[in-house]
């Protein structure tokens, strides 16, 4: 794979995210972060300058700690991410972001009163949509769809919604997907081909990935010799 990211500026999202109750509860999911940490480990390792937002994690890294930043919730998250947005080239959206938090939250424990309570939730902000509204030709997206049916035809919706460059498919298994050290995906580009990959350990994944990163990397560097 040759090194071809130097000077590259690219912003990671990895992790799930918290959305809180009160105090000591909350609503998470199952993502470990293990495959946006390999992402980010492996595009660091070519040379690109990352940035990688991340969820509450537990996970050793080679990936430096001055360059990762924690957050929580899915807003913390959001405005982590906003502040590098006019700056990167590319945005790799590999956070498993709550789509809903709770309407209203409490600064102490809520105690346990009735014997069934009513959870009202509202939406987040979608940071992928956030940024592919404002993204530039000189930018990349990079999302994530993970689905349990309709893969291909959830993954073209979330492309074309999200103004996505790629989209990394897969779905839940017993092998791959949140927490396993093994992945199986396709990718999906803007122009609709499909690459699909073997089971692999994440790491090889991210491999894969970055190879797919390169590519359009070197599309970002061809429009800007080209602006000239």
């Amino acid at each position: 794979m040759k090194n071809s990211l130097l000077n590259t500026k690219i912003l990671i999202t990895a992790g799930p995210t918290r959305e809180y109750l009160d105090p000591v509860r909350y609503i998470t999911n199952e993502s470990s972060g293990k495959m946006g940490y390999a992402i980010a480990e492996t595009l660091h390792n070519l040379g690109a300058d990352v940035y990688l937002v991340s969820g509450p994690v537990n996970l050793e890294t080679s990936f430096p700690r001055d360059k990762i930043i924690n957050v929580k919730t899915a807003t913390e998250m959001y405005e982590a991410c906003k502040k590098h947005f006019s700056t990167i080239n590319i945005a790799v959206f590999c956070a498993a972001v709550a789509d809903y938090t709770p309407k209203v939250t409490s600064e102490i424990k809520i105690k346990k009163i009735e014997d069934e309570c009513v959870l009202e939730l509202q939406k987040n902000v979608d940071i992928a949509f956030e940024f592919g509204k404002i993204k530039t030709k000189f930018q990349k997206s990079i999302g994530f769809a993970l689905e349990t049916n309709d893969l291909l035809v959830n993954s073209k919706l979330k492309l074309e919604k999200k103004n996505f460059d790629l989209i990394v498919m897969n779905s839940p298994t017993e092998n791959q997907g949140f927490g396993h050290d093994t992945n199986k995906i396709s990718i999906l580009s803007k122009d609709m081909y499909i690459d699909n990959f073997e089971l692999k350990s994440k790491k090889e994944v991210a491999v894969d990935i970055a190879n797919a990163i390169i590519k359009q990397s070197n599309q970002l560097f061809n429009l800007v010799d080209l602006s000239f």
